[in-house]
């Protein structure tokens, strides 16, 4: 892990710098007056599937979705790419126009970026949102008696490990659906209920994610194995042996701080563990407004799934 390296270089904390090295979240945050801050990050990665275009859509959704974890609202983006020097000049047109369209779906725009030629291409976005400084989702505000949701079902991973990312599966089809989809409206809907603790699940999965927020919240969390979504054939692929290199590096990093039931199946622990691409938001609520927030989801066609709760004591992770 990078991150001790990465903190040493920090600063003297700068007053308007809500979220930076000093305080890591999803993203930084920096405050320009009291209504607004500006939310910045970067993302990029190598394909997933073999479509030029649904590449750089998830790509590109999955680099704003930390904006939305931090409760902001995607405005500007870059394009980040490296491409081979033989890449057919259509092919890396659909990557970046698959990337500008989802882009347009947020309602930000793409302005320009920077690409290099390498040897396996690599596709992005380094994304500028803007939020309500006093209205930021946060990894460390994590509460006793919260309830835990998730608003996409898990299993990217294993699936993608399945079908290689390619041919007409049905469970590739799903996956490649549930990344496709933002996670826009699930953050206005969690900032107009006014929560303050959410992430979304990415390459560190599940539970890495929510080991990250217990950590710096003070707290412990409980998770309910059989109320844990997911994707059509993410736990047949899960149980027939796929696996990913991240899920073994994020089991290493949580290490004892996650325990399961034996009652819990070997597959839903390895899928807490699924590093996700474009994966959903896992929100925190308290529980006496946990009723309006479900209502609020159903109401406005949100998938959410409640998942677990905090609880009080040392930083831990329990799948029952």
């Amino acid at each position: 892990m990078l991150s001790p390296l990465v903190r040493s270089f920090d600063p003297a904390r700068h007053p308007q710098l809500l979220a930076g090295l000093g305080t890591p979240d999803d993203a930084a945050v920096y405050r320009l007056n009291a209504r607004t801050a500006v939310v910045a990050t970067v993302d990029f990665f190598a394909p997933l599937v073999d479509d030029p275009w649904r590449y750089g859509a998830i790509a590109a959704a999955n680099a704003m979705s930390d904006v939305y974890a931090m409760g902001g609202e995607v405005a500007l983006a870059l394009n980040v790419a490296a491409f081979p020097e033989d890449l057919p000049p259509e092919t890396a047109a659909e990557i970046i126009r698959g990337g500008a369209e989802k882009v347009a779906e947020a309602g930000g725009v793409v302005a320009g970026g920077h690409t290099i030629w390498d040897a396996e291409p690599k596709y992005g976005l380094s994304v500028l949102g803007i939020a309500h400084p006093a209205r930021l989702l946060r990894k460390d505000a994590l509460r006793a008696g919260d309830r835990l949701y998730l608003t996409k079902p898990l299993g990217t991973g294993v699936i993608l490990a399945a079908t290689g990312g390619g041919g007409d599966s049905p469970w590739l089809e799903g996956a490649v659906d549930s990344m496709l989809r933002l996670n826009r409206h699930a953050a206005h809907l969690a900032v107009s209920h006014r929560l303050r603790a959410a992430t979304d699940v990415t390459g560190f999965g599940l539970a890495g994610h929510l080991w990250e927020m217990v950590e710096r919240s003070g707290v412990a969390a409980r998770l309910d194995a059989a109320a844990l979504p997911l994707l059509p054939g993410a736990r047949e692929a899960a149980a027939n042996g796929a696996h990913t290199g991240g899920e073994g590096r994020n089991r290493d990093w949580v290490g004892d701080r996650f325990s399961a039931d034996a009652d819990a199946p070997a597959e839903l622990a390895a899928i807490a563990f699924d590093p996700q691409t474009s994966g959903g938001l896992l929100l925190a609520c308290p529980a006496r407004r946990a009723a309006a927030l479900e209502e609020a989801f159903a109401a406005a066609g949100e998938p959410l799934w409640p998942i677990g709760r905090v609880t009080r004591g040392e930083p831990r992770i329990e799948l029952r």
